[in-house]
This record gives structure tokens, C-alpha cells and sequence, in this order.
């Protein structure tokens, strides 16, 4: 990163020091190396810190592209470690003002006969056709603005009423949400968003207790019919894995008649997932509460 420039000073934009390069006019340019006490020709890449100018010489709002401090246009720096300098700094203010363009005169040669403007034949037609055409463009420009607020207005009321639909949709599902927690518990309303065959369903134990009666009282094939139609249960094999102390026995009885006794038993045969061997019987699981 780039130094100053100034004898005795080694302050840079690295240690947060503000660096200003040297003026391209030569009048600016020779009172800032006078200053210096330097008897060099400044090149593009030379600077001078911040410290070596006085607070008079910035301006007080404006701000350079990079945000820092911004030198007046006549600033000259005058804060050296070796005197007085020989320039001292510009105190008056420093105006520009735009140049204004000098407003034609107009050529006025009098109200003379031979002077007087007469058009031509047929000018006369065509000033009445470029008036014509100008009020012709200005309607056509009222038409338009009119049909933009007809727009604009349709457009409005379009998102009021979408905005009303809505609220009312919201409304609904909020009362149907409602009414699904008075028989469903929190992880059975989660599931009725996924897909009949998902994994990803987490049942709560609350969950896997309510679907173990409904099959005792429903027995296998009305819990299947249950999950077919869409109602939130856990698969068989799901249900079996989550009781927690099973027994294994084998029985003659079908799962309907297992289901009257009230004894608890489940049936393995007619899960989806398991496979029935060749003999008739029936793989049981008892629950021990």
C-alpha cells in the first residue's frame, strides 16, 4: 500500500490514514511540493496524508466515493513538521458556479411591410395539421391513463378479494384442525399429510395403545380396512415391534375368535408383511399388561 509522500512522515492507508494524491493543476501542484520542503516532481502514485491538512481545508458534508474526508478544490496542506510553510492554507470560500449560456437576442426588424412574415402557400395547411396531431396525441394519452387507473383498480380489488378467500380458507382448516383433535392425537393429524405406505410417521405411545384396541375390537381385517381408507394407524408390524413384552404361542383359534375371548392376542398370519407357513397354524403375539 501506497505511503506519504511528506519528509519525516510514514503514515499510510494501512494504519488508517487518509492519502490524497498530488493536484494536476501546476499552480496547486507547485505550493504543495513548495510546502513540503521537497525538491522532487511528484508522480501519479504520490500522496500526502490527512494529518498534513487543516481541518478548515476539508469539506464539512461531502464524502469521497470510499466514505472518508473530502478536500475542498483549493486545499492546499500546510501542517509540517519543519516551520511555517511558505504557502498558507486558503481560508476564503471556494464557489463554482455554472456557467450560464448568454440567451440568444432576438432580431427584431420591426412591424416594416417588406419585413412582415407572410407564409407561403399551403404553410397554413400543414400548421393546422400539426396541431391536429398534437391534440390527436393528447387525447390518446388521456385514453391510456384512464385505462392504466381502470387497471390498477381492477388489480386491487382482484387481491382484496384473494386476500377474503384466504382468511376464510385459513378459517376452515383451523376448524377442521379442531375437529381432528378431538379423535386423533398430534402425530395421527402429521400423518394424514403423508402417503399411505410412508415411513416416516412417528407414533406416539398414546398412538400405538389406541390402534392395539381397535384391532382386538375390530379384528385384523376391519384394522386393514381402517388403514386402506386412509384412517392414521401404524402397520401391523409397527404396532408389534412397539409393544414392549410379547409371547410368543401358537393356537388353532382364528384372530376373530381371539378376539372375543379379550385375552389381548394379536395374529402375525395376516400381516402384510409377514408369510404364513404350510401348516394352519396361526403365529400369535400376546401382550402381557
Amino acid at each position: 500500500m501506497g505511503g506519504c509522500s511528506a519528509p519525516n512522515c510514514s503514515n499510510s492507508s494501512s494504519i488508517g490514514k487518509q492519502l490524497f494524491r498530488f493536484p494536476k493543476d501546476p499552480v496547486r501542484k507547485k505550493k504543495w511540493v513548495v510546502n513540503c520542503r521537497r525538491d522532487f516532481e511528484p508522480t501519479p502514485h504520490s500522496r500526502l496524508c490527512q494529518d498534513h491538512f487543516e481541518q478548515s481545508q476539508f469539506e464539512e458534508i461531502a464524502r469521497s466515493p470510499a466514505g472518508g474526508k473530502k478536500l475542498k478544490p483549493n486545499a492546499i496542506p500546510t501542517l509540517f513538521s519543519i516551520g511555517d510553510p511558505p504557502y498558507p492554507a486558503v481560508t476564503s470560500p471556494y464557489i463554482l458556479l455554472p456557467l450560464k449560456p448568454e440567451p440568444e437576442k432576438e432580431l427584431n426588424f420591426g412591424d416594416h411591410g417588406y419585413a412582415r412574415r407572410t407564409p407561403l402557400p399551403g404553410m397554413e395547411e400543414e400548421d393546422a395539421d400539426g396541431a391536429a396531431d398534437d391534440q390527436h396525441r393528447c387525447t390518446q394519452c388521456q385514453f391510456l391513463k384512464k385505462k392504466l387507473e381502470q387497471e390498477m383498480q381492477h388489480t386491487a380489488r382482484l387481491q382484496r378479494e384473494q386476500a377474503e378467500e384466504m382468511k376464510k380458507r385459513l378459517y376452515r382448516l383451523d376448524r377442521v384442525e379442531k375437529g381432528l383433535q378431538n379423535f386423533l392425537y398430534e402425530d395421527q393429524i402429521r400423518a394424514l399429510s403423508l402417503s399411505k405406505r410412508s415411513r416416516r410417521a412417528v407414533w406416539s405411545p398414546e398412538t400405538i395403545l389406541k390402534a392395539r384396541k381397535i384391532r382386538c375390537a375390530v379384528g385384523t381385517k376391519g384394522y386393514e380396512y381402517l388403514r386402506e381408507i386412509g384412517y392414521p394407524l401404524p402397520s401391523y408390524r409397527t404396532l408389534c415391534n412397539r409393544l414392549e413384552t410379547k409371547i410368543m404361542v401358537t393356537t388353532d383359534l382364528s384372530c376373530e375368535e381371539l378376539a372375543e375371548l379379550g385375552l389381548g392376542l394379536m395374529a402375525t398370519c395376516d400381516s402384510p408383511t409377514e408369510v404364513v407357513g404350510d401348516n394352519d397354524e396361526e403365529e400369535l403375539i400376546g401382550v402381557l399388561t
